[in-house]
């Protein structure tokens, strides 16, 4: 009896101590559709390259990284969402979130990790509101940091930047002074802020806007609302579009023989499966992305390439927790500590060099868009293959092309 109790006591000894050697992170995301499968992609990466380099120090102290996988749904449910996250802390005991990708599950998961006072590090979701809430109520909200995408209206100066590129090409090769464009939005919470933006700044940059279209999210047939783009004139459709019905649209654009050029946000058109899932049909489609084979930052390059070779396809910008999870190891190993509070300052004032751009804060804990530092790329879909051709002086970018008229 008194030999049971003892192997029992060393054994919950054991576990204990292997459980201190860990620092536990729990990665957030939608694990049946490619934002989750990129989110944990990414954390995977992170994870076995720290831990084969011999863990993080902390406090002179190596300590392994373990990941928890927690499957949101929120796509398809904000209570599934918040379910989750409750779960990991609760149960799980993780010490750090990152993930998140439905602006609307996160704003309420973040509520969930503030009531714990854990670290969330964001990397999907675009909402303002989210960083609005750190500098409204610091002291609540300070454990919130978004590491990828830039905020929604950061998002809008990419977007415009390029749309303006775009825009300059139709005029020169169509002749024409006033391209029309037409709105594309899947319905969500996210995209109000890119359309109210669009609506109101297109006009001032010589664009005419001919209207604007908001399927679902998970549409399957966007039949209605190309039909009436195309009768509207509309040589550039303006995609703001995460879910799956970035598919639908590519494909019947396709289908369509439309002329109009597609240009955006469309998160289905970042991963490399887009072309076979939208039948080689989404030739010309183009997007707002992340990360490609072109040099960024000195990690770019090398992080696609091993992510390709893992996974046999490219990451899209979810597997920027990849970038968190890296971030955070710095921040552990200068604070010497895994305590929030102490963590909180220090990744605040830090400069990273991270795979997708050069990550630093401002007071909402958003990222700073700065050109050369962090303001995503642009890639088309030409003939299979997606092809990065913005910002322009950037090594590695090939030319916009048009469909032919």
């Amino acid at each position: 009896m008194l030999r049971s109790i003892i192997l029992a006591a060393a054994a919950a000894l054991v576990a204990t101590s292997a459980q201190a050697q860990t620092i536990k992170i729990a990665i957030l995301g939608p694990m049946s559709f490619v934002q989750g499968e990129n989110h944990w992609a990414g954390a995977e990466m992170a994870r076995d390259e720290i831990n084969k380099a011999g863990g993080i120090s902390v406090g002179g102290k190596r300590m392994q990284v373990e990941l928890i996988r927690a499957d949101t749904n929120e796509i398809q449910s904000v209570s599934d969402a918040t379910n989750a996250i409750e779960r990991v802390v609760t149960r799980d005991k993780a010490d750090f979130l990152i993930g998140g990708f439905r602006s609307e599950a996160v704003l309420a998961m973040q509520e969930v990790a503030m009531d714990y006072k854990k670290i969330f590090l964001g990397a999907g979701a675009a909402h303002s509101k989210l960083g609005a809430n750190v500098e409204a109520k610091y002291d609540r909200y300070k454990y919130w940091f978004r590491v990828t995408p830039v905020k929604d209206t950061d998002l809008v100066r990419t977007l415009f930047a390029v749309l303006n590129t775009i825009a300059q090409q139709i005029r020169t090769e169509l002749k024409t002074d006033m391209p029309k464009v037409a709105i594309l939005a899947e319905k969500a919470v996210w995209t109000e802020a890119l359309i109210a933006a669009a609506q109101k700044n297109l006009p001032a940059m010589k664009m005419e806007v001919v209207g604007t279209w908001q399927p679902s999210a998970t549409a399957t047939d966007v039949t209605a609302e190309l039909s009436a783009i195309d009768r509207s004139g509309a040589q550039l459709v303006f995609t703001i579009l995460s879910g799956p019905v970035g598919i639908s649209v590519g494909r019947q654009m396709g289908e369509r023989g439309m002329k109009a050029v597609a240009w955006g946000i469309n998160v289905e058109a970042q991963k490399e499966e887009f072309w076979q899932a939208a039948a080689g049909k989404a030739q010309f489609v183009s997007t707002l992305d992340t990360l490609a084979e072109v040099e960024i930052t000195p990690k770019t390059i090398p992080f696609v390439k091993a992510f390709k070779a893992r996974f046999k396809k490219a990451p899209t910008y979810n597997a920027g927790t990849y970038d968190a999870i890296m971030l955070l190891k710095a921040a552990i190993e200068q604070a010497g500590t895994t305590n929030a509070d102490k963590l909180v300052p220090v990744l605040e004032k830090m400069s990273y060099v991270a795979a997708a751009a050069v990550l630093e804060f401002d007071k909402r804990h958003d990222p700073v868009w700065a050109p050369g530092k962090n303001t995503g790329i642009a890639v088309q879909w030409q003939d299979g293959k997606k092809v990065p051709f913005w910002p322009p002086n950037m090594k590695g970018m090939q030319p916009f092309k048009l469909p032919a008229r």
